[in-house]
């Protein structure tokens, strides 16, 4: 665990952050690579989804604020962790998807097809982050006694975010990364397949609320919030939420699949990486 990169006297530069910004320049980098290859305005889905980006922090910041609101009002200088904290991911992914919903219509584009362009770069980009989670000491899991468990020690990620140390834990982090990185591989692969508009915006929002409401048990920390007495978490409330809106979807567009042949986009077949 490294949560400082670089030190240089009073100014640190945190792991969390250069690892966040090699996410988003992953995610910029394979969104234009797969909107041109599609034949879609590469520059312009970029610009949106730097927009979108910034939404992104700002309700994952918020959201982490709300699950935990009675913390920092007893503490208010706790607020500084936040800036070196992730946030609630979930959070920042339905903001994200309302500034998505709004530029698209803004830039004049097709949402859906729009939305299968860019959801597999997310998924791209949740996996680095979650390693800058790992380094960060944030997002930690449960405690438990397997042999891949690992110790945090750094006492600074116990300032920033309450990081437990010297207590074998679940690797969250890892968990959630390898899962994430292979969602990228298979949505990235599936919208090669050439589906309908939406059939990959959804099945993201399938596979990851499953994945993500099943992960949810080996965590740890309490940034998610637990409005249902403990039962469950803000996150896995959100992951079912999104398992049912991407079914949904999913019944739509089968639905549109036997009323009329599939509208192909133009473009390629090979997937980005």
């Amino acid at each position: 665990m490294h949560p400082v990169l670089i030190e240089l006297g009073r100014f640190d530069l945190p792991t969390y952050g250069i690892l966040v910004a090699l996410a988003v320049v992953a995610a910029l980098w394979t969104v234009k690579l797969r909107a041109d290859r599609a034949g879609l305005d590469g520059v312009r889905l970029v610009d949106l989804c730097l927009w979108v980006v910034i939404w992104a922090l700002v309700g994952s910041k918020l959201t982490l604020i709300l699950v935990e609101l009675p913390r920092y009002l007893a503490n208010p200088g706790d607020l500084v962790g936040v800036l070196r904290a992730g946030g609630v991911f979930l959070g920042g992914f339905l903001t994200a998807l309302v500034a998505g919903v709004i530029l698209v219509r803004r830039y004049r584009l097709e949402w859906l097809p729009t939305l299968d362009v860019i959801i597999p770069s997310l998924a791209l980009a949740h996996a680095i982050g979650r390693v800058g989670c790992l380094m960060a000491g944030c997002c930690w899991g449960k405690a438990c006694a397997l042999p891949w468990a690992i110790t945090y020690h750094d006492p600074r990620a116990a300032a920033n975010v309450g990081t437990p140390l010297g207590v074998p834990l679940h690797p969250f982090p890892v968990y959630e990364g390898l899962f994430d990185l292979a969602l990228y591989g298979l949505l990235a692969r599936l919208y090669w397949r050439r589906p309908r508009p939406g059939v990959v915006f959804a099945a993201y929002l399938v596979l990851y609320g499953v994945g993500r409401f099943l992960l949810e048990f080996t965590r740890g920390d309490t940034a998610r919030g637990f409005p249902l007495g403990g039962v469950l978490s803000t996150s896995q409330l959100i992951s079912i939420g999104m398992v049912v809106a991407g079914g949904a979807m999913l019944g739509v567009v089968a639905r549109a699949e036997t009323a009329a042949p599939a509208k192909r986009p133009a473009g390629g077949r090979s997937p980005s990486r």
